[in-house]
């Protein structure tokens, strides 16, 4: 009887053994199983964090770049409206400079209208026939040009009655252009004066010459002697080369300048722009 208890209890153990093993190796299974899953899981939630991460750093990028926008719509706004200011100024001064030079091309065409016509004047006047006496514009300004010969006798500064004569037209013109200046200019040849006790050289006869002119416009033809500027020039400014006696008579000569006040012709510039843009 206890033989067959004994092998009985043998059987059940070996039975109770057997099953414990398929519990291990089934839990095992299982915790293997478990184990991939946590593997799986932590690679996928280190990836999310990652990717998370990303998504931060990238949400920040935008918001910072989304700022940087507003401030620069702002600033470019702001420049747009400068620009536009600037450009309205920029056309408002460029109109103020058409202007300018419309009534400055407006002016000194009256000028040359004005300058034509007292060319014409004198020209009628003194008598454009005589060989002597020359009448001709350079740069806005008319010249007279009076050889010595009717002048003055050679190596003298005592005007002549004949010289008189043509003074006096030319002191009629003056006198009919009270705010115009005349620049009365000695010119010589380039022959050395030889000098005596009055008169010193070229340039001294040329200025002697050119008072005694302004002498007779002012005490004897009654010109205003604010008009008259007197000059002495020398042999220094000749018309033609000083190598014949003809050369050398034409360069002996007077020459008359007839020109507008520049003060005066500035203010009526000045004038009519200030009358534009009121």
């Amino acid at each position: 009887m206890k033989k067959v208890v004994f092998i009985l209890s043998i059987a059940c153990l070996t039975l109770t053994s057997c099953g414990t093993k398929k519990k291990i190796a089934a839990l095992e299974a299982q915790n293997k199983e478990c184990q991939d899953l946590l593997n799986s899981t932590t690679v996928k939630l280190n990836l999310c964090l990652s990717e998370k991460d990303a998504l931060s750093k990238q949400n920040d990028y935008l918001k910072q770049n989304n700022s940087d926008l507003i401030n620069n719509q702002k600033e470019l706004t702001m420049l747009t409206s400068k620009g536009a200011q600037n450009l309205e100024k920029s056309l408002e001064s460029l109109k103020e400079k058409d202007l300018k030079i419309t009534r400055l091309q407006d002016a000194l065409t009256r000028k040359d209208s004005v300058t034509l016509a007292l060319v014409t004047s004198i020209k009628s006047s003194v008598g454009v026939s005589d060989p002597d006496i020359e009448v001709n514009v350079d740069k806005g300004v008319v010249f007279i040009s009076i050889a010595d010969k009717l002048l003055f006798k050679s190596g003298s500064y005592v005007v002549s009655d004949r010289a008189k004569e043509v003074l006096a037209k030319v002191a009629k013109i003056i006198n009919d252009k009270p705010t115009f200046e005349c620049m009365v200019e000695g010119h010589t040849d380039n022959v050395p004066f030889t000098g005596n006790a009055v008169l010193l050289d070229n340039w001294d006869l040329s200025v002697k010459r050119s008072t005694a002119i302004v002498r007779v416009l002012t005490k004897e033809l009654k010109v205003n002697p604010k008009q008259l500027i007197a000059a002495g020039r020398g042999e220094f400014i000749p018309l033609v080369e000083n190598n014949t006696t003809e050369n050398r008579a034409t360069n002996r000569r007077t020459r008359i300048v007839i020109l507008p006040k520049i003060d005066e012709f500035y203010e009526m510039i000045e004038k009519e722009m200030k009358n534009q843009k009121k």
